[in-house]
């Protein structure tokens, strides 16, 4: 090991933490009376959040609560939802943010390996608790979230109503310094197989990625999204990777904040024109929703940034987007990396450059955030050049990457082999740093020895104008072993079918964009697309459905 020069501190030095509440001590500091908003419900200023906080770490304490303890959430994106982020890693406890969205053995199944002690429940999902209570082997205590009504009663183990709770406890909490590198939150990430796997953060992961984060959001002028002016409204869940850590980031600026609790497009749509929101992420089907919905047809949403992560961002969706005033930007990162690992920075060159090119670069994964390290490598491990063309997997090294999943040392191994984070991503890098995903590698399509891009195609087939949704997967064929398969929803109004698709792929083929073999020899025309829980294609779903259709010989268009 190299031998550097070490100091001895003076004795009363103090070794500065970097701890969650760290982040919270901005908080007031630059506008105090900017607001934390909570549908049409509820106004806080940051003072009030600073002492609810206090209050729920009382809350907590006298129910038992101990540094290292489990604390789990079940609740739409919500103020107690923010509060729960903070106060609960303060008192040295972790919380599990819950995936309301997967299936009820999904949810007892993550809630017995995460070993939760106490769980906040939100009305809405008191049959759900209800349904897995007499399974859970951890949970000894509840508290149930209300927006006014009392319903406690049916919960077991109960502490009391949040609010209730929250009205007879200090606003004052000492809140202590520990080690840094104390696990502040987890959560489980869905795969293609196997049960969910818990992922976790620790204080010193979750602090550094929130000033990395702030600083890539606030300091890039080309795209500049999010600055202490700004109105910030989440629509990606709380409960999925810390709403992508940007919680964290706007409390620490004091920037005024929306929740709009349950995604419903009406409510989404009224706090955005009523609250005057600027700022928002979201996976590319939640945008679709928003701009596809009765309520927003035709709405001029001018001056609204929004990130889109989770999903590639086509040039279709932006088109459509920036058509309706929206500037979108791109970024990327996974359940295990906090998660942001990369977004759009346009550089001199690429500013010089046209229209069309600025837009080329504002859609792909982006450029690596500070501190992030990147790399391509073959299926041997070996590492491949920045070329812009090698094709390899992309792994990665940064201080907030999970250092394993939890309770599953074989899979921990796996992901970190040979010391970096294995993403399961076929990406390029190129020169300037650009991080292209090609796809996943479970979902590149493996056709007469060559491979093809899914979202390539995706992107081409959703520039039909007939088009809303498509997906693209890889379907067993005799001859070739995959074909492509596109499933297309199509416009009201419009209509497609494999000829006309055929057709529109067919410049793409001449200006070297794809093979004329990647033209989908198949196309089935549905009403929806399969999501995962968290809004993404359901690819494994999707794969699942065709073998079932082509059985029956039903649903289908042969190209020709």
């Amino acid at each position: 090991m190299l031998q550097t020069r070490l100091l001895k501190p003076a004795d009363d030095a103090y070794a500065y933490p970097l701890l969650i509440k760290r982040l919270l001590m901005s908080a007031s500091r630059y506008e105090k009376t900017r607001e934390i908003v909570y549908r049409d419900q509820v106004r806080l200023t940051y003072a009030q959040l600073s002492q609810r906080i206090a209050q729920l770490a009382n809350v907590l304490s006298e129910a038992g609560v101990k540094a290292g303890d489990t604390v789990a959430v079940m609740d739409w994106d919500s103020h107690r939802y923010l509060e729960c982020m903070f106060a609960i890693p303060m008192i040295g406890a972790v919380v599990h943010t819950i995936n309301v969205r997967l299936s009820p053995d999904q949810i007892l199944y993550t809630m017995n390996h995460a070993e939760d002690r106490l769980v906040l429940v939100n009305s809405d999902f008191i049959e759900l608790y209800q349904s897995i209570a007499g399974q859970l082997t951890t949970v000894e205590r509840t508290v149930l979230l209300t927006d006014g009504v009392d319903t406690h009663a049916a919960l077991p183990n109960l502490v009391g109503e949040y609010e209730q709770l929250l009205a007879g406890a200090s606003t004052q909490y000492d809140f202590p310094d520990f080690d840094e590198h104390s696990v502040a939150t987890t959560f489980y990430t869905t795969g293609t197989t196997g049960n969910p796997k818990g992922v976790y953060f620790t204080h010193r992961q979750l602090v550094l990625h929130t000033l990395a984060e702030a600083s890539v959001m606030g300091s890039i002028d080309s795209v500049r999204l999010l600055g202490s002016n700004d109105v910030y409204m989440p629509i990606t869940p709380m409960f999925h990777v810390h709403a992508w850590g940007i919680p964290y980031v706007a409390t620490m600026l004091g920037i005024k904040q929306v929740y709009p609790g349950r995604y419903e497009p009406e409510m989404l749509l009224k706090l955005w024109r009523e609250e005057q929101v600027t700022f928002s992420h979201c996976v590319p089907t939640i945008l679709q929703m928003l701009l596809n919905c009765p309520h927003g047809t035709g709405v001029d949403f001018a001056g609204w940034k929004i990130i889109i992560g989770g999903s590639a961002l086509n040039r279709s969706l932006y088109d459509a987007a920036f058509a309706r005033g929206i500037q979108l930007t791109a970024a990327y990162g996974m359940s295990e990396t906090c998660p942001l690992i990369s977004a759009a920075h346009l550089n001199d060159e690429l500013q010089a450059g046209t229209e069309d090119e600025r837009i080329s670069y504002r859609i792909k994964a982006g450029v690596p955030v500070p501190l992030v390290e990147t790399a391509i490598i073959d299926a041997e491990g070996r590492f491949l050049p920045a070329d812009g063309e090698t094709q390899g997997e992309l792994v990665l090294r940064a201080p907030w990457l999970t250092q394993g999943y939890f309770k599953e040392p074989e899979k921990s191994q796996a992901l970190w082999e040979n010391g970096w984070l294995h993403t399961g991503d076929v990406a390029t890098l190129d020169s300037m740093g650009f991080i292209d995903i090609r796809d996943r590698i479970k979902d590149v399509i493996k056709t007469g020895g060559e491979w093809l891009s899914s979202l390539d195609l995706e992107d081409m087939i959703s520039r039909h104008p007939a088009v809303r949704e498509v997906a693209v997967v890889g379907a067993a064929d005799p001859q070739w072993g995959e074909r492509p398969f596109a499933l297309v929803v199509v416009r009201e109004g419009q209509v497609i079918d494999a000829r006309a698709l055929k057709e529109h792929l067919k410049p793409f083929v001449e200006q070297g964009r794809i093979n004329k073999w990647a033209i989908p020899s198949q196309i089935a025309l549905v009403t929806e697309i399969p999501k995962t829980s968290v809004g993404k294609l359901d690819k494994k779903r999707i794969r699942q459905d065709i073998i079932e259709w082509q059985a029956c010989n039903s649903a289908f268009l042969s190209t020709l």
